[in-house]
């Protein structure tokens, strides 16, 4: 498929999605509509656009990409079975905390219940986790739309990620979050089907049935799903699944982005109902993408296509769309670059308005005024959200100048270190009820801890016997923060008490 014909779908694409901001955003564009959508979400367009917010571009090409290496295959699933636990813990115990206390940023709770510094703290660690997070994300299919689209007209990398977040902007700061309820809808279906159809376009490729493809995936090389052979290693499945399920409560149950969905939702009852569902479409979803990634190993091995090199290195991540644009039909190769925009997108947009909603809430205190929807503050809120969409222009920039690895490897790297203080924060005021802090000592807290961490991973193998650390390292963090928190404890009142 030539560039220009990719350019076309791409303006076609996001012309649909900013006529769908412009119809949505019509009646109402204040701040109750951008920070809660009014409260009026339907839970099943809520569950249904969250599988294109939960699972990003990094899904859909690093992990069809990490199925070809022998440590991989099929290991990733372990971690999902992870998420899936975790998902259901948010469910049942933080989204009721989060509609009992009727909160527009869950990081009100650590207001009431560990004090003012510890509230901007946790409000801070997700403002940094969440834009460092969404500019890897989006820096996934910047670099694919670079490779394969905008290096034919000799536009520069700075300009593709500036356009990118220049038309995610656009349709995105009147509307907010009652946009993305809809925009996110309509990716996911994109994302969904995508990737059904892109395993019926490799299977016709490789002359195989339904049936044929399943026995030929699950006689590869590509199939096996539980490692648990060596503890010391990474993969080893315990390690995945307990990281699966402190990830997601750090990732999700205590990140503004997917909090913000389900608090639009009506009551509780509908928003455990989201994620019940969601829950089950994520994992089948999951299930379906390490597919894709081991018939995409067949097809590039029956097909002698090897995996793209980037300045002598090996990117696993480009082997997806390699193989979709040049070796695959038009159709197919349309149905994936709508997949791919659709994944990355659906993530970047709900990033930016978790932010700004955040930000809006947390440090200018916009909930807490009579006159949150006035002109000057709606005004302030525009001018935070082109704020983060030139913050994470400059971290996908910088990120793009020193990055060798697998994305979807350093997006769960960073998380670990940057969402332990929160997972410890949240793990203090849940379960340590007779005590709350010295309010003024927890940055040093949550600061200390990753950087112990850091040491920790950095010599894991020589102070632990060969012991590789690896999603697990949330946990440790998390332990650090909390035994931290316990150091600089003192008896709670009865006013801190939830």
């Amino acid at each position: 498929m030539s560039a220009g014909t990719i350019l076309v779908i791409i303006i076609i694409y996001f012309g649909v999605l900013i006529l769908i901001s412009n119809l949505v955003s019509k009646k109402s564009s204040d701040n109750d509509t951008f920070f809660k959508a009014n409260k009026n979400s339907k839970w099943y367009l809520v569950a249904f656009g969250m599988i294109g917010t939960a699972l990003s571009g990094v899904t859909f090409i690093s992990v069809p990409g990490n199925v070809g290496s022998p440590e991989s295959q099929f290991s990733y699933f372990q971690f999902v079975l992870g998420n899936a636990i975790g998902f259901l813990i948010i469910a049942k115990v933080l989204l009721p905390l989060y509609y009992r206390m009727n909160l527009t940023s869950i990081y009100g709770y650590i207001e009431q219940r560990l004090g003012i510094v510890s509230y901007k703290t946790a409000a801070s660690i997700f403002l940094i986790s969440r834009t460092i997070g969404s500019a890897f994300r989006l820096y996934l299919v910047v670099i694919v739309l670079q490779r394969y689209v905008f290096d034919f007209f000799d536009v520069p990398f700075a300009a593709t990620v500036l356009i990118s977040l220049g038309l995610i902007f656009a349709y995105t700061y009147r509307g907010g979050l009652k946009t993305i309820i809809i925009t996110d809808t309509l990716q996911t279906f994109f994302l969904v089907s995508s990737v059904f159809l892109t395993i019926i376009f490799i299977c016709q490729s490789l002359d195989l049935s339904a049936i044929e493809a399943f026995e030929a995936v699950k006689n590869s090389n590509y199939s096996k799903i539980f490692f648990y052979e060596d503890y010391l290693k990474g993969n080893f499945v315990l390690k995945q699944i307990l990281g699966g399920i402190f990830v997601t409560i750090a990732m999700v149950g205590l990140d503004q982005d997917l909090m913000q969905k389900n608090l639009s939702c009506k009551n509780i009852g509908e928003a455990q109902k989201n994620m019940f569902t969601f829950t089950g479409i994520f994992v089948v979803i999951n299930i379906f993408f390490l597919s894709v990634g081991a018939l995409l190993y067949l097809f590039a091995t029956k097909n002698n296509i090897e995996i793209p090199m980037v300045n002598g290195v090996a990117r696993t991540d480009y082997l997806f769309p390699e193989i979709a644009f040049n070796h695959l039909a038009i159709f197919p190769a349309i149905i994936f670059l709508l997949g791919l925009t659709a994944a990355t997108f659906a993530t970047t947009d709900s990033a930016l308005t978790a932010l700004t909603t955040s930000f809006c809430v947390d440090f200018l205190n916009m909930d807490k005024t009579e006159n949150a929807s006035n002109p000057k503050n709606v005004k302030k809120r525009h001018l935070v959200h082109l704020g983060f969409s030139l913050l994470m222009f400059l971290v996908i920039i910088v990120f793009n100048s020193l990055n060798d690895q697998s994305v979807v490897t350093m997006i769960f790297k960073v998380a670990s270190y940057t969402y332990g203080p929160l997972l410890g924060l949240y793990a203090f005021g849940l379960f340590m009820k007779s005590k709350t802090v010295h309010d003024k000592f927890v940055p040093f807290i949550c600061i200390i801890s990753p950087l112990v961490c850091f040491f920790l991973a950095k010599n894991s193998a020589v102070l632990f016997g060969n012991y590789v650390i690896d999603n697990e390292l949330i946990i440790i963090n998390g332990l650090i923060t909390f035994i931290g928190l316990l150091l600089i404890s003192k008896p709670a009142t009865s006013e801190t008490r939830f």
